[in-house]
């Protein structure tokens, strides 16, 4: 083969790799490493519950980064439980999100939806929470609880966001597939 038809062949194969790209969507997202600031509706119950003042602290987010990296790159789940903990923040959002994810990991169902409720107590517009408490259900079998979750997704954010996506993938999954999201 001369330079040129192999030039050629690889720029097809580079081609179709990026066109087929946006089909391939998993069934999870990751969030982000930064925490988002507590939704609050007035200002009393901002003074009154002030969460805030926590997301801008370098020492908090430096340790949030920190169990988000154990969490998604590591995989070691107990030790980003540990670290959340050590935040002295399970009542942000973000954090009890991440802690009851981290639970659901290790299989503790029970666990994990006291903090996915937790992390809706304190935001309820909280999407990611949404999105694994969504898969969380789909895992115990609660397809009509999933979907629940997914309008919910969809009101807060629309159907064109990644936590949406994700979760209407999964629910498109077969019942009894025993898959772990």
């Amino acid at each position: 083969m001369n330079k040129f038809a192999i030039r050629l062949s690889t720029l097809a194969m580079y081609t179709m790799a990026l066109a087929a790209a946006p089909l391939v969507t998993p069934a999870f997202a990751a969030g982000s490493d930064n925490p988002s600031p507590p939704a609050s509706s007035t200002t009393k119950d901002k003074k009154k519950n002030d969460k805030s003042s926590a997301i801008d602290d370098p020492k908090f987010l430096e340790g949030y980064r920190t169990a988000y990296t154990t969490i998604y790159d590591r995989h070691d789940y107990a030790g980003a439980i540990e670290q959340l903990k050590a935040l002295g923040h399970a009542d942000v959002a973000d954090v009890a999100n991440l802690i009851g994810y981290s639970y659901r990991k290790l299989g503790d169902y029970k666990v994990s939806q006291i903090y996915y409720e937790r992390a809706l107590q304190a935001d309820p517009n909280h999407v990611r929470t949404w999105q694994y408490y969504g898969l969380w259900q789909l895992e115990q079998g609660n397809r009509d609880q999933a979907q629940y979750h997914l309008n919910k997704i969809g009101q807060i954010c629309g159907t064109d966001c990644a936590e949406y996506r994700s979760l209407a993938l999964a629910l498109e999954k077969p019942t009894g597939t025993g898959l772990v999201y």
